[in-house]
């Protein structure tokens, strides 16, 4: 878990002071061990050392360049700049890094070998698109925490044609077996042999939550694809390909999650 790898973005990143303390868990976030999130449980796991002592208190503070912190006895340290990619994700991966079943993973298609990149969110097996690839675990948990409300647009192919009810239903919030969905932009692309294009906007990242969507309004999803994840397009990029996110596109991704150029 080398940190000296040369990074593979120019974009400025801004961290944590030197010398300034900070929570554990947004620590190991920015050594992009893991989102902040997962990194929570790393901690609560007993995997996480302090200068030789297990850590498992999410309140617990450490001091970048005054304290060595281990990750299964591999010390850890911020990489001097994060990379950010963009994959187009084919249908048949499953957007893991380790699949027990041995089934194709996103794992397979990253840019960079032995640098720790993970994937922002999920996409199912089936389901085509574009995947953020990062190892900055604060943007991360930024942009799939609904706090922050980075939308994601869809194509859908649905089976039927959604009525006015059904899409007055997407639109207000759609009721789940684990509670009303927030409201959707839904608009109607095209219909073609008894199958309807919709193009769908949320704000949210429930387990296979389109899917559900439209399933419980009576109209089956046939294929899904991801077009967009907050500003950031999946344009022309071919199935399987990645390319690094432009300056630009990096800027506006972390001002939609809420971040200023002060933090990272």
């Amino acid at each position: 878990m080398t940190r000296t790898m040369e990074t593979m973005m120019t974009a400025p990143r801004t961290t944590t002071p030197e010398g300034e303390p900070e929570r554990l868990q947004r620590f190991l976030a920015r050594c992009g061990v893991a989102s902040r999130r997962h990194a929570e449980t790393i901690i609560a796991q007993g995997r996480v050392q302090v200068n030789g002592e297990v850590v498992t208190a999410m309140g617990a503070t450490v001091v970048s360049g005054r304290d060595v912190v281990t990750v299964d006895g591999v010390t850890v340290t911020p990489p001097n700049a994060h990379a950010y990619y963009v994959l187009h994700k084919p249908a048949g991966y499953v957007t893991t890094l380790k699949d027990p079943s041995g089934r194709p993973t996103v794992a397979d298609l990253m840019p960079i070998e032995g640098r720790r990149l993970f994937p922002v969110g999920r996409l199912d097996r089936d389901t085509t698109g574009l995947l953020i690839l990062t190892d900055d675990g604060e943007l991360a948990h930024r942009l799939m925490h609904p706090r922050y409300h980075v939308d994601k647009s869809y194509v859908v192919v649905v089976r039927g044609v959604p009525g006015t009810q059904a899409f007055r239903t997407l639109e207000e919030g759609v009721d789940l077996d684990d509670g009303r969905t927030a409201p959707a932009e839904v608009e109607l692309v095209d219909v073609a042999g008894g199958d309807a294009t919709v193009r769908v906007v949320i704000r949210e990242g429930r387990k296979r939550q389109v899917r559900r969507m439209f399933s419980a309004v009576g109209h089956p999803v046939v294929s899904l694809h991801r077009e967009r994840f907050g500003p950031v397009l999946l344009g022309d990029l071919p199935e399987g390909a990645t390319r690094p996110l432009e300056e630009d596109e990096l800027a506006a991704l972390r001002a939609a999650a809420g971040l200023s150029e002060n933090e990272g």
